[in-house]
This record gives C-alpha cells, structure tokens and sequence, in this order.
C-alpha cells in the first residue's frame, strides 16, 4: 500500500482573498478598454468594449471580472487586457473557487496542496467565512502580480462577487496569523 504524504504544519500565513468582479455590481462612468480578443496575444490594441470604470478598476486589481456579455475580461501585467470564456490564473489554467491559490513561486510552488487549520487572529474574520475557508482543499495554481507576494503570503481565490460593495463585506477579508497544512 503506498505511502500518503507527509503533511506539515506552518504557522504565521497572511492569507488574502481574490474574486472575480461581477460587472453588473458596477456602475461607474464607462471607460473603453483596449486588449486581446483571445489568451494567446499580448500587449493588444483592439477594442473591447466599454466597461463601467469601477468595474476595471477591479479587474486590474483583481485579475478578472464577468462582463454583461458572458464573456470573462481578464488582465495580467504581462498580457494587459484580453476576452475569454473563463477566469484565468497566470499559467493560463482556469481559476476554480476554493481551490485555486496564488503565492510566489520561490514560497510556495505550483501544485502544492494546503488546507487552512487555523484562521489567525480572531477579530480579523467572522466565524461562517473561517469554516468555509477551512473546509477547502486549496492548490498552488497562480501567482502573484510581481512585487505583491512575499513570503508567508497566500491569495485564495473565492470565485465571483456576490453584490454591490463586495469589497465591504466578510468575504473580502484577510486572515493574519493563520495556520496552515502543507501536502
């Protein structure tokens, strides 16, 4: 019978989350946006469309968002802006709700497995998003925009915002101290 892997404990993560924006939870003044029709482009100039403003604002932040069309607008500092069918970790794989993660890779590298033990600091979340972000097998599948990592730094990805001012909800939190299982 083989053998499972060891699992190890490492304490002391700063573990922040990512989402993809939603643009009908936007409404700023619309911006048109220049990039690529498809993935395989960089640095692209063709038009994409008009966008509310906030709505980019948080796709350059965030990495993603689902425009009113269906379509996915992602960006990535190397790429810039592109349309696709799905949200985009930065191998170009598809970002799946609680399991895809970012980290750098000289902290973390891709494929490595984790389950969050502990939560950190208890005033930093609420009991409900705690339970839920511990219930998730999370993968090393991205990472992080250069200069925007660190060591002991993790971005969970929660999937798509779930209204007006996500931002300013439980879910959009940071978890200090946390405790996590490494496979």
């Amino acid at each position: 019978m083989p053998s499972s892997p060891a699992v190890r404990v490492s304490d002391g993560w700063e573990i922040t989350v990512y989402y993809t924006a939603v643009e009908r939870f936007h409404d700023g003044d619309p911006v048109a946006v220049t990039g690529c029709r498809s993935l395989d482009c960089t640095s692209g100039d063709e038009a994409l469309g008009e966008f509310p403003e906030d709505f980019v604002v948080a796709v350059r932040e965030e990495g993603t968002g689902l425009t009113g069309s269906g379509r996915y607008l992602n960006w990535s500092h190397d790429v810039g802006f592109w349309l696709d069918s799905a949200p985009r970790a930065s191998d170009g794989g598809v970002l799946r709700p609680f399991v895809s993660a970012a980290a750098d890779t000289d902290v973390l590298p891709p494929g490595t497995a984790f389950t969050i033990a502990d939560c950190g600091e208890p005033d930093e979340v609420t009991p409900e998003v705690c339970a839920r972000l511990r219930a998730a097998v999370w993968r090393i599948s991205d990472e992080f925009t250069p200069g925007l990592g660190g060591a002991r730094h993790i971005d969970a990805y929660i999937g798509p915002e779930t209204g007006p001012g996500f931002t300013g909800s439980e879910w959009y939190t940071t978890l200090v101290g946390a405790r996590l299982l490494l496979r």
